[in-house]
């Protein structure tokens, strides 16, 4: 059971802990985000050129200024933390992004109304996957493309903290999908975990070709030359993306 206090929306509520965050996540080769998940999510997108999007999960705008500068049509960009809203609306000021604070499971668009629907590090929030996915679906226009990442399904499974940078993971009841509490940036939270299978299930099951999966490796050359990082990165995936076209 997960109660209101450790759901990600609570997490994200409180501005300075978003800032906390935010710090790490652009942290260059200190964020697995930039040097794993970034590169593998935007050789997925690819060009957004004339794209109606909907971001789930949009946090500080980090990607929606690459799709607006890409001269995509339209951009929303939707999040239920304000202090991320906040932050994204900043950037995108001078431009034609828009934005919405929703939870994911409750957001709705029109039917056929958009080109491609990324969430990126957001769904391992949510409890109703198979909904959401479903719903992405109903969105896209035939042809149309969902991409998301998540926590890779061999983190999810099993907290292990402890000081300094990480050199073990357990892997423990990976078998066993649901709520996860755990430890994130010294705060009590809850992930939900789910195996790859079950991930690759849901979409599948929505209605969409499977297009790509990806375990979003280190790239090398973002490591500034930390020899050591890349080797370290190289041991465990941290990320998993997923692509689906609507048909």
């Amino acid at each position: 059971m997960t109660d209101e206090t450790t759901t990600g929306g609570a997490f994200y509520a409180d501005g300075n802990r978003v800032d906390r965050y935010l710090r790490h996540r652009h942290d260059a080769v200190r964020s697995p985000n930039l040097t794993m998940e970034q590169p593998a999510f935007l050789a997925a997108v690819g060009d957004c050129d004339g794209l109606d999007i909907v971001e789930l999960g949009c946090g500080d705008g980090s990607w929606a200024t690459i799709a607006v500068a890409s001269r995509c049509r339209s951009y929303l960009g939707i999040d239920v933390s304000a202090p991320m809203l906040e932050r994204a609306r900043l950037r995108l000021a001078a431009t034609h992004g828009t934005f919405q604070q929703a939870a994911i499971e409750h957001v709705q668009r029109p039917a056929e109304s958009v080109d491609l629907v990324v969430s990126r590090m957001a769904l391992h929030y949510v409890a109703d996957l198979d909904g959401v996915v479903q719903n992405v679906h109903g969105w896209l226009r035939p042809g149309g493309r969902a991409i998301i990442t998540v926590v890779h399904p061999v983190i999810t499974c099993h907290d292990t903290t402890g000081d300094g940078p990480r050199q073990s993971w357990v892997v423990d009841g990976y078998f066993e999908p649901g709520p996860r509490g755990r430890t994130w940036f010294d705060e009590p939270v809850v992930w939900h975990h789910r195996t790859i299978e079950q991930y690759v299930t849901a979409v599948r099951v929505a209605g969409f070709d499977l297009t790509s999966l990806s375990e979003c490796a280190p790239v090398a050359h973002l490591f500034a030359g930390d020899r050591d990082e890349v080797a370290r990165r190289r041991r465990v995936p941290l990320f998993l993306l997923l692509e689906g076209t609507a048909n």
